[in-house]
């Protein structure tokens, strides 16, 4: 079966969903989706909502996902270690070493990610997923590409685990015509050949993508006029496939999601057929209409054409002025439209948008809280389905490419944990200095110098910011080195201080101490001195 009988055939269980996500853009963002429309040349002249609360909500909500998601200028995430696959014997020391390995390749994929456009594309997703409930997104070489509802259908398990995907994108024939074989002719529905360029029309063609699941991986490749491209096929193990279907809510046994629109649809319609009557209503009620007697001299023509500040012939009392005067039954309307309005803020957060100049990490984690407060296990959701699949994505392509180290085979393979359980590193700077602070408060800082190993402390701090330590902390054998040479200066010093008064004692000078005497005369050649006999007692008379 080919691609395109595959996409034909899954699409009628899309159609409803595509129907609604259009009903939903048209409150919100006309241009997201555009139906069953699947192929538009130049610029489509779209509706214009009466209200602008729907597209606020979808751009603001969107804003906030995309900041807890993969926020800037702060770690979203990072690598660790699985306790359960760890041996007694494993060394904690080498844990630590590890700790630090991975925070290097966590600073080289973020940084990857804050030169690419990954965050736009991530954006415009997410603002697919809050009007349409649905979104595709591929990784590919050259950056991430995003696939509306209109552009792909998908065929999911009774466990919701994606078994078939299949995209149709619309390519100039000029761009695929050298990968054909040569002297083969692909005839279109309309008998025109790939080559054709009689009709500028007929210059364009639909592509096929068509990815299946075998047992634990992902198959893939691409066919135009139900003929395989030679060089498209691909595969990847699932969990570091490249394709990315993402729903915002879910429903058992539905292969879609529904967008956070759908649920608000009655209130923004609600609030776009008031806005539209107050809208028209106000201008019918400010408009102005002069009347004129028809027994008096001026003319309408006269009076019509007078410009301002004119002298016109006539009576003041035989011109009048006409308004429809209904502005105070606007109020119960005005005042609908605000209860709809505030409870369409609370629904898609915007009463709770904070400024700030800088993001930090605290912030970060209260509107991933937030988050998932308000919308139901929706962010716990993204993490599954994007965020880990996302990450584990770029850790294969780095490990491929050379930019990340490699993990030796048989050595325990690093867990992602990302979302609210890790913020990144940040947090764990926090916990430790916690830690350090209770137990100072509680045992007494001599406690800290007690029961804290400073070298495995300043390793921890070291990887939760992510700092390369690479001579820049000392290690064990350097810090040795140093005491010792210290106390060698130490030794050096005392004795230094110590020779003056030496020398001054008796038992230095020659002169009052004869042994030093005698051993300095032998060793000079010279007579050793004979030391007097001491002076005897004469014996009493």
């Amino acid at each position: 079966m080919t691609a395109k009988s595959r996409y034909d055939y899954l699409s009628s269980d899309r159609s409803q969903f595509l129907t609604e996500a259009e009903d939903a853009g048209k409150l919100t963002l006309p241009y997201l989706i555009r139906g069953h429309e699947e192929h538009a040349r130049g610029m489509k002249q779209l509706n214009t909502p009466w209200q602008s609360v729907g597209a606020k909500g979808v751009v603001a909500l969107a804003s906030k996902l995309s900041l807890s998601l993969v926020p800037p200028q702060t770690s979203f995430f990072k690598l660790q270690l699985d306790e359960s696959q760890l041996g007694e014997e494993f060394p904690p020391e080498v844990k630590s070493e590890l700790d630090l390995s991975f925070a290097k390749i966590e600073r080289t994929i973020l940084d990857a990610i804050a030169a690419s456009d990954d965050r736009v594309v991530i954006h415009q997703a997410l603002q697919h997923l809050v009007v349409a409930g649905n979104s595709l997104i591929f990784m590919g070489k050259e950056g991430l590409k995003l696939f509306p509802l209109n552009r792909y259908v998908i065929e999911r398990d009774g466990n919701g685990n994606v078994i078939e995907i299949v995209t149709r994108e619309r390519i100039n024939k000029k761009l695929i015509e050298k990968y054909l074989p040569e002297g083969v002719e692909y005839e279109t529905d309309e008998d025109e050949s790939v080559v054709d360029e009689t009709k500028s029309d007929k210059q364009e063609c639909d592509v096929y993508t068509h990815v299946t699941r075998d047992n634990n991986r992902f198959l893939w490749h691409q066919e135009v006029f139900d003929k395989v491209l030679p060089g498209s096929q691909g595969k990847s193990p699932v969990d570091t496939t490249p394709w990315l279907p993402l729903r915002f809510n879910t429903v058992d046994g539905e292969a879609y999601g529904r967008g956070r629109v759908g649920q608000f649809i009655g209130d923004l319609k609600s609030l776009e057929a008031l806005m539209q009557a107050l809208v028209e209503g106000s201008a019918a009620a400010a408009k102005v209409v002069f009347t004129v007697s028809p027994s008096s001299t001026t003319k309408p023509q006269t009076l019509a054409s007078a410009g301002n500040g004119a002298i016109v012939q006539g009576r003041p009392d035989d011109i009048g002025v006409v308004q429809v005067g209904k502005t105070a039954d606007f109020r119960t309307a005005f005042e609908l439209m605000n209860t709809l309005e505030r409870r369409l803020n609370e629904a898609f957060l915007i009463l709770s948008v904070r400024d700030s100049e800088r993001t930090t990490a605290q912030e970060v984690q209260m509107t991933q809280l937030e988050l998932e407060q308000q919308l139901g296990g929706l962010f716990g959701l993204l993490t599954i389905e994007f965020l880990v699949p996302y990450l584990n994505r770029k850790l294969s392509v780095f490990q491929k490419t050379g930019e990340i180290p490699k993990i030796p085979k048989g050595m325990v393979k690093p867990i992602i944990v990302a979302g609210i359980n890790s913020l990144g590193r940040g947090q764990d700077v926090q916990a430790l200095g916690s830690f350090l602070q209770t137990i100072a408060q509680t045992m007494g800082p001599e406690a800290i110098q007690q029961y804290i190993n400073p070298e495995e402390v300043v390793k921890r701090l070291a990887a939760a910011q992510g700092i390369d330590v690479l001579n820049l902390v000392k290690s064990m054998e350097e810090r040795q080195q140093e005491e010792q040479q210290a106390q060698q200066q130490a030794m050096q010093m005392e004795q230094m201080k110590q020779e003056p008064n030496m020398a001054k004692a008796p038992i230095n000078d020659p002169s009052k101490n004869p042994a030093l005497a005698a051993q300095l005369a032998e060793e000079a050649g010279q007579e050793v001195p004979q030391e007097a006999p001491p002076p005897q007692q004469q014996p009493p008379q």
